[in-house]
């Protein structure tokens, strides 16, 4: 589809909207970026698309002059469609899709791949938060369409045994990350499950301490750990790695504490916890590690390490990113 954009809130004429390239050729105009050939990926599965969606963004792409397709996801073709759009090499591929379609796309997309746009249609939706500031996957992809730059989005590396997950935004490792399978069972009305999830958690609370090591140095115990990606963190000017926080709370009454200052003031001042930056982290426990990647709960084997990864992929956003205060 070709068309020009007429942006709903600008009465300029429609010829304002395009950019004339030196092949003759129309394009979106973005403050940064011209962008010719716009592809999206939609995943109608996801719980936050609908079966709509991919004909709603047909609509909202012919506003706008450029290439564009909507290609819609189907079961068991996945990969096969993935990797054909990649090899497309669009100026920006837009992801309509849960947080791991989207983030797995984006890794896979890495540092030489086309511009990637990961719009809201999860549950959690981290990334397309700190990207867009919006849970909104229209205003997120306005947003991205006239505002947008391409920058590099920096995150880490996680590896058990044989399987490396991505994650773009945070990772949390230890025994409070066994609230969030609770967490999102109460989201889904499973309160009898939310209930057997509370009591595990419960049960492993200031008892399943995990060991780690930040960069080759000796190891240490905490109850938690939690990777931040330089675009969330607010306490690392620098792409130097990744902002690693241990938590420790000891009882119940410095966690209720430690919850507070999350809420009301920066968690970091807490004395329960403790951060600075790192590229390497080893983590081992007596028994499986309960995580959740990018808002999704895994439970990870024994062993683990994470590598941060400097230049994970690019996106197509506004300058500066929402980070962390959208998360």
């Amino acid at each position: 589809m070709s068309a020009t954009l007429i942006p709903a809130d600008d009465p300029s004429p429609a010829s304002d909207a395009r950019s004339e390239t030196p092949g003759g050729e129309d394009c979106v105009l973005t403050r940064h970026a011209p962008l010719r050939r716009v592809m999206m990926l939609v995943n109608p599965l996801s719980g936050g698309v609908g079966e709509g969606a991919a004909a709603a963004a047909e609509a909202i792409l012919e506003r706008y002059a450029c290439e564009a397709s909507v290609v819609t996801l189907e079961a068991g073709q996945f990969d096969a469609q993935i990797e054909a759009a990649l090899e497309a090499r669009p100026d920006v591929l837009f992801v309509l899709a849960g947080d791991g379609t989207a983030g797995a796309i984006a890794s896979r997309a890495g540092a030489d791949g086309p511009l990637v746009a990961p719009l809201p249609g999860g549950t959690m939706n981290m990334l397309p938060r700190a990207l867009y500031g919006t849970a909104d996957w229209k205003a997120a992809l306005k947003v991205a369409l006239e505002e947008g730059a391409p920058q590099a989005v920096a995150g880490g590396e996680v590896t058990d045994g044989d399987t490396t997950r991505a994650f773009f935004c945070a990772a949390i490792f230890g025994s409070p990350a066994l609230w969030a399978p609770a967490r999102e069972a109460v989201r889904v009305g499973q309160l009898r499950l939310a209930w057997a999830y509370a009591r595990r958690a419960l049960r492993r609370a200031f008892s399943g301490q995990i060991r780690y090591s930040l960069d080759a140095q000796p190891q240490r115990r905490a109850e938690a750990l939690v990777l931040i990606s330089p675009m969330i963190s607010q306490a690392m000017d620098e792409d130097t790695g990744l902002e690693a926080a241990a938590m420790n709370p000891s009882d119940a009454a410095q966690a209720f504490r430690l919850a507070a200052h999350a809420v009301l003031d920066d968690w970091r001042q807490d004395p329960a916890v403790t951060t600075r930056a790192t590229r390497l982290v080893q983590i081992r426990a007596r028994s499986r590690v309960p995580a959740v990647i990018d808002g999704e709960p895994l439970l990870l084997r024994q062993e683990a390490t994470v590598r941060f990864i400097p230049e994970a992929f690019r996106a197509l956003a506004p300058i500066p990113a929402a980070a962390e205060d959208s998360v």
